[in-house]
């Protein structure tokens, strides 16, 4: 394998070389990593790549909310010979960043309104690891129903006939929030940038560890509007 084409390692942090620690059963410490699968689809060679290595390591596969396979179980000494083994990288490699854009089957759903996969790869690519001022989840659905629970994530993107809509500041977790919408009967391209900007305003102006529904609310909706739009 090439210089250029070798997977990469994950840099050791705090010692465990992006593997979060588990429950410590009688004094034995786990870890469990999870490799970041964009939008949840996955190549066959990849997933039996994961279940193999698992299954070498004595790994257990959780199928995560996020789209992703976390491998949980294994020893904290073989984490470095198990990322260099998956070729992966991991899904997060700071906690105040972008985690994950999750999307749902869109062109492959006969309720798409608008097949939301392409768009939703390339805000996967733009902005997978960002640091924003807290961590920070993405929704892509192509209709409606907006499977994945869109509104609940910090910012979405939902196919529909008439064009896209953008909502943002949704949360599901310690403190619930349902998001906003911001616009609708957009373009991809208008979502792009609306997505972009709403990127700039939340970097520029949210407070340390402050979720973007939290900065919405401190600043309003109506000026939020204002700032994106």
């Amino acid at each position: 394998m090439s210089e250029n084409n070798s997977p990469k390692i994950p840099i050791m942090v705090s010692g465990t070389h992006y593997g979060n620690l588990q429950k410590i059963r009688d004094g034995k410490r786990t870890f469990g990593i999870t490799p970041h699968i964009p939008g949840g689809f996955i190549s066959i060679e990849k997933l039996e790549k994961i279940t193999s290595v698992a299954k070498k390591y004595n790994g257990v596969i959780k199928i995560t909310s996020g789209q992703r396979l976390l491998i949980t179980n294994l020893n904290g000494e073989d984490l470095p010979k198990i990322w260099e083994e998956l070729g992966m990288e991991p899904a997060v490699k700071k906690q105040n960043s972008v985690k994950n854009v999750e999307m749902c089957p869109a062109g492959f759903c006969k309720r798409m309104k608008l097949n939301t996969i392409g768009i939703g790869m390339k805000l996967s690519k733009k902005y997978q690891w960002m640091e924003v001022p807290c961590r920070t989840k993405i929704g892509v659905a192509g209709c409606r129903n907006a499977c994945g629970s869109v509104y609940s994530k910090d910012i979405g993107v939902i196919g529909d006939k008439e064009g896209i809509r953008v909502t943002a500041g949704g949360s599901a977790g310690y403190t619930q929030r349902a998001s906003d919408v911001i616009a609708t009967n957009l373009s991809e391209d208008e979502t792009l940038k609306l997505v972009d900007n709403i990127f700039k305003v939340y970097i520029a102006n949210g407070n340390p560890g402050e979720k973007l529904g939290d900065y919405i609310d401190r600043v309003g909706i109506e000026e939020f509007k204002k700032m994106v739009l």
